[in-house]
């Protein structure tokens, strides 16, 4: 056989990549689609056990070649030659596509071998099982791993496809404003149950607020009597604020201590999934959650309004099987819920903009009650929208969960039973396996058990292994047949209540009655032949399992015994014991007899009073007065079967007393021992793990009397408990309220680590672009001085400066503050703001609000950098954060509200600020840069842009504008994306930056000299097309495509340029030819009104402005006032300034005089201190 081959060919496309191999083909098999993984290993040996005579015979007949691509999975004769497939001259033998491969298996026996499951989808439609052989068995997992990789391509672009095809319409957002929660009683409510919540919402919240005032009003006084006692701070730190009616009733006792309450409630939501089904605990309501978790206990309706005062405005996102609530405040899931959760939802009758639902939720003790969310809208029109996309979204939902229903498996189909066997006997010792099959073969009937014995004889297996494989084979087949004419359970069910339904209630349908009656007939045959086989299994090998230990029958038994109750065993409900030992251990009274339906016959009354026994009920079991040996003991089938029913009949006496009498408490019971042996074994106690070399021999050994016993825990008896003194409460109440203070402080650190790592990661991930100029470090020194000035947002820096470094360029990590400084820089030179200056509302303040362009906003999300990752991921932090700008701005300016291309200007600020700041910058442009001119409804200004950026390229490039004319392209067909986003929409990010480093310097006009710049450098290229299609695709796709060269030849182009003057004329001259335009189309008595408007207009427009003139007139007058005293102060100053400079020219005169003066002692003396005067 030929070596194995593995070729790659690498061509452009990732769907066009394609390996093939060289591999022999052992065969194949038709087999069920409900075919499981257990069945699989012995599906591939009968088709080795069925290709064995045809290879032997002539083995290369099987020698293929697979071809593997995401396109499909194609099997064709190898003719020895390496060539590329040709279907018109390579034969295929089968074709399908790699998302149809179900299932893959590798042999580990025999490595070389592998098989893979082929499945179209179709649940009557058969699978097919093909086996391969390679020549190079290390080849295989690589050839599993190309298999799977192409599978999983094609299965990605099937599903964008999809997405691209169809949009899905339960993938919907939607803003809503959370209102708060109520529990309810029912699962279903009638329709007034929203006005009522609300009503409920706004009775606790005024409650609340008198209890705050009241509550403001008393810590007033006691802090005016000299503060809260130790008491009521303990109780303020730990203790929510309650009523005095709640404090009253009784606590549970486990969190009786109000510091390890609080903690327990708390570590018991934090145990919970990261997606929590709690709002409270998704937003750490610490008090709310508590507060809720305490009234639930004691089975009161909760009433929780959400806090006005904070953000309640949430993302209802609804999806395919389920519904979100995301906070784009916190960035996080606040609630999730599937659809099989919720259970009514309805709008508000009153209150026509809110609407809500009821969902199940669990309490800490794994009960379950019904809550309901209620939530407002901005008006009626978007809860009706809402409430259509869920009852759609419930439509669809239902529909695939019938469709995947029919696809599954019910517990009585006999493939379901096919792969529960295979499944039980997988990994097991041939012979092991052989006994599991032949339990399994009694549950046949007799023609079937005859059946397959007949068809396993024939074949004549040489040993257990093969007869296995045929039995599993032979089973399979019957299986499948049966599978063929099988009614499920949930098909049985629709069929009776339908057949029901059709027939009344008088007389009932006789199909399900006969079920039922063959159903009692079999499970009465099955336990009285379990039981005499049993009995009769006994007897018979009695001498054969003496000899060889009585662990196969013990473990047989229990098995049988297990198998034949309706109830675990209480061995199975206290925990496993370890496999392969025999039943009677020290202390294990009853482990087998306990079981309340092993031994049916005798104790018949007793049955449904012993049918479950709850796991706390075995700390204050009474143990047998007698204890057993701790040797084991070897004993025959029927002794230990009498031996079993005598312990329980013993057993059930015990506890028949028991009842009567007072119950006799003990440290531990014989179970803890097994367990405190099993779980913590010391040197005093045996450990498991010290037999597991006698576990093949079928018996323990005896243990040595030496070593003793633990009869009271693995550490030796167990103190008594005692009462604590006062003084040891109130250290243990110090110690934990420093603990818990502890833990809180660092929980704290925890999150300020987390959230700062965090925000260097989301950092990083912001600034993930190429960047066109790269900073010098003089450069970047340069601007961390500026930077760094004390006091810059009041101190002017020169503009020459400021000019020069940002054509040196920009740093990437310093950009946001650079931007933060040229716009202070920019208020500092114009102190007077302009006219249309939004309101001073503060941005968290919008952030608690509804806003009406919230679908326009929520379209452009996923629009807005799709290849970006910190912008990719769907309603992730970058997109949730775009979304909270934008709809703050569009509540600030309802004028302008939400425009395309305003995503793209704040996504650019949101990479390089924080999300405050960003809003800031945007409101900055907007407003004082006015850019929002051109994002008005009207789009006026934009129309005048167009206008002067042809005007620009008339007087500029005369060829080039003459060419997009002769081909009727005008500005607007290219040019209007790049005024509206910036660039950004189409350019690299590199390169936008470097557009707004000019922008924040020079204003709007840089958009004009950077087309401006982009059509003139790329002129040449632009000639060459010669039809319109061309031409528009190459400025809307190629030329966006610049090299790091010309981007940086274009920004400096943009900084030599001066176009201020002409961008004024020609806004000028489009007005002018505007208005003739309109004056040309007008008649004598519309000219006369339009004139006599227009000289109105202007008339008020003069008395404005000689308003202005006065108030302008009235300031300079005082401002030349204020002059003339400050040259008069002025004057003064200087006056005084001369007369102190004469008196100091005197008095040093007069010390010069004195120094001449005969030199006397006293003379000298006097001198000095006049030279120490003068000195100080």
């Amino acid at each position: 056989m030929e070596p194995l081959s593995f070729k790659v060919k690498k061509l452009q496309a990732p769907t066009d990549i394609s390996v093939d191999f060289s591999l022999q083909l052992v065969g194949s098999l038709p087999v069920h689609s409900l075919t499981t993984m257990p069945v699989l290993p012995w599906i591939v040996a009968e088709i080795r056990r069925l290709s064995m005579p045809s290879s032997m015979e002539d083995p290369s007949t099987s020698q293929i070649r697979l071809y593997v691509s995401p396109a499909s999975l194609r099997c064709g004769l190898d003719t020895g030659k390496s060539q590329q497939w040709d279907p018109l001259i390579c034969s295929s033998l089968f074709e399908y596509k790699p998302q149809s491969v179900h299932k893959l298996i590798h042999n580990s026996h025999d490595p070389s071998y592998f098989a893979c499951l082929i499945k179209d989808g179709a649940v009557n439609q058969q699978s097919i099982c093909y086996v391969f052989r390679a020549a190079d068995q290390t080849k295989v997992p690589e050839i599993i791993s190309s298999i799977r990789q192409a599978g999983k391509i094609a299965r990605q672009e099937e599903f964008q496809n999809n997405l691209s095809d169809v949009e899905d319409p339960f993938s919907k957002k939607f803003e809503v404003l959370f209102c708060g929660r109520v529990t309810v009683a029912h699962k279903n409510a009638p329709p007034a149950l929203i006005d009522e919540c609300i009503e409920k919402f706004n009775h606790v919240s005024c409650t609340k607020k008198l209890e705050f005032n009241s509550l403001s009003q008393q810590r007033e006084t006691a802090n005016n009597s000299g503060g809260l006692s130790f008491s009521d701070k303990l109780r303020s730190v730990f203790q929510p604020l309650v009523s005095e009616e709640e404090e009253k009733r009784p606590i549970r006792k486990s969190y009786s201590q109000p510091g390890l309450r609080s903690f327990s409630f708390k570590r018991d939501f934090q145990d919970g999934s990261c997606r929590s089904n709690s709002f409270a605990s998704s937003f750490d309501e610490t008090e709310t959650s508590l507060n809720l978790k305490r009234q639930l206990s004691y089975g009161h309706n909760v009433v929780q309004p959400t806090d006005i005062a904070g953000n309640r405005t949430m993302l209802f996102t609804i999806g395919q099987s389920e519904v979100y609530l995301i906070s784009p405040d916190t960035k996080k899931v606040a609630l999730e819920k599937s659809f099989k959760e919720i259970s009514f939802c309805s709008q508000g009758i009153r209150h026509v903009d809110h609407f809500g639902f009821i969902c199940r939720e669990s309490s800490g003790n794994g009960d379950c009650y019904f809550v309901c969310y209620v939530f407002q809208c901005t008006d009626e029109a978007l809860v009706d929208e809402i409430m259509m996309t869920l009852k759609q979204a419930f439509t669809v939902a239902a529909v695939q969960q019938t469709s995947k229903a029919q696809l599954q498996l019910c517990e009585g189909c006999p493939m379901q039973c096919l792969h529960k066997l295979c499944e039980k006997i997988e990994g097991l010792h041939p012979s092991k396996a052989k006994l599991e099959l032949q339990k399994h073969l009694t549950t046949l009937n007799n023609q079937e058990q005859a059946s397959l014995f007949e068809q396993v004889q024939k074949l004549r297996p040489r040993n257990d292994q093969k007869e296995n494989e045929l039995i599993i084979s032979v089973l399979r087949n019957m299986y499948e047949e049966k599978q063929k004419d099988h009614v499920h359970i949930w098909e049985a069910k629709q069929a009776s209540q339908s057949s029901g339904e059709t027939t009344g209630n008088e007389m009932p349908s006789s199909a399900p009655r006969f079920r039922l009656d063959m159903l009692k007939s079999k499970a009465k045959r099955s336990l009285t032949e379990s039981l005499e086989s049993i009995l009769s299994r006994g007897s018979k090998t009695k001498g054969s399992l003496e000899n060889s230990g009585s662990v196969d029958l013990d473990s047989s038994l229990s098995s049988t015994l297990s198998s034949t109750s309706k109830e675990p065993s209480v061995c199975e409900k206290e925990g496993p014991l370890p496999p392969e030992t025999p039943a009677k251990t020290n202390g294990s009274v009853g482990d087998l007899s306990s079981d309340p339906v092993s031994h049916p016959i005798e104790q018949p009354d007793k049955l449904p009073q012993q049918g479950f026994r709850r796991r706390a009920n075995t700390l204050s079991h009474l143990p047998i007065e007698c204890q057993e040996s701790l040797e084991p003991v070897e004993t025959s089938p029927s002794i230990l079967q009498r031996k079993l029913m005598s312990d329980y009949e013993s057993k059930q006496s015990q506890l028949d007393v028991g009842n009567d009498t007072p119950v006799r408490t003990r440290r531990h019971s014989w179970r803890q021992q097994i367990f405190l042996r099993v779980a913590t074994p010391q040197k005093g106690c045996d450990s498991p793990s010290r037999y597991d070399d006698y576990s093949e021999l079928g018996d323990l050994p005896p243990r040595s009397p030496l070593e003793p016993v633990c009869e009271d825990g693995p550490f030796g008896p167990v103190k008594e408990d005692r009462k604590r003194t006062t003084r040891e409460l109130r250290e243990l109440w110090q110690k934990a309220i420093l603990q818990q203070i502890l833990l809180l402080r660092m929980e704290k650190e925890n999150q300020k680590l987390q959230a700062s790592e965090n925000d260097l990661l989301n950092r990083r991930l912001k600034l993930d672009y190429e960047e066109i100029t790269p900073c010098l470090k003089d450069v970047t020194l340069v601007w961390e001085k500026m930077l760094s000035t004390p006091g810059r947002s009041k101190t002017k820096t020169d503009m020459e400066t400021i000019h020069s470094a940002v054509g040196q360029g920009v740093p990437r990590h310093h950009r946001g503050e650079i931007w933060k400084f040229l716009a202070e820089q920019y208020h500092l030179k114009h102190q007077f703001p302009s006219k249309q200056q939004p309101k001073d509302t503060p941005y968290k303040e919008l952030l608690k609000q509804l806003t009406s362009q919230q679908h326009a906003i929520l379209i452009d999300l996923g629009r807005t950098f799709p290849t970006h990752p910190y912008f990719s991921a769907q309603l992730g932090a970058g997109q949730l954060s775009l979304y909270n700008i934008l709809k703050a701005y569009s509540l600030l300016d309802p004028e302008v509200g939400y425009c395309q291309g305003l995503s793209f200007v704040a996504g650019v600020l949101l990479l390089h600020m924080t999300e405050e700041d960003a809003f800031k910058m945007l409101k900055f442009l907007m407003f004082d840069m006015g850019l929002r001119k051109q994002y008005r409804p009207d789009m006026t200004i934009l129309q005048i842009q167009m206008y002067q950026l042809s005007r620009l390229l008339h007087d500029y490039h005369r060829d080039l504008y003459n060419h997009l004319e002769e081909h009727e392209i005008g500005p607007s067909l290219y040019a209007a994306p790049w005024f509206l986003t910036m660039f950004a929409s189409q350019f690299p990010l590199g390169f936008v930056a470097r557009v707004f480093d000019m922008l924040f310097l020079q204003g709007s006009e840089v958009i004009f000299k950077v087309a401006l710049s982009l059509l003139g450098s790329h002129k040449p290229l632009i000639l060459q097309h010669e039809n319109l299609e061309t031409i528009v695709d190459f400025i809307k796709s190629i030329l966006p495509n610049l090299g790091l060269v010309q981007m940086e030849k274009t920004i400096n182009q943009v900084f030599e340029m001066d176009i201020a003057k002409q961008l004024q004329a020609y806004e000028v001259e489009y007005h002018v030819l505007q208005d003739e335009l309109i004056d040309s189309s007008l008649n004598d008595n519309q000219r006369m009104d339009k004139l006599e408007k227009a000289n109105t207009s202007l008339r008020k427009q003069n008395f404005d402005l000689l308003e202005e003139l006065q108030v302008a007139n009235g300031k300079i007058q005082n401002l030349e006032a204020t002059v003339e005293i400050l040259l008069n102060n002025e004057c003064k100053l200087k006056q005084s300034i001369l007369t102190l400079e004469l008196e100091r020219k005197a008095l040093l005169q007069t010390v010069e005089d004195l120094h001449v003066q005969t030199g006397s002692p006293g003379g000298k003396h006097l001198l000095t201190r006049q030279e120490c005067m003068d000195a100080n």
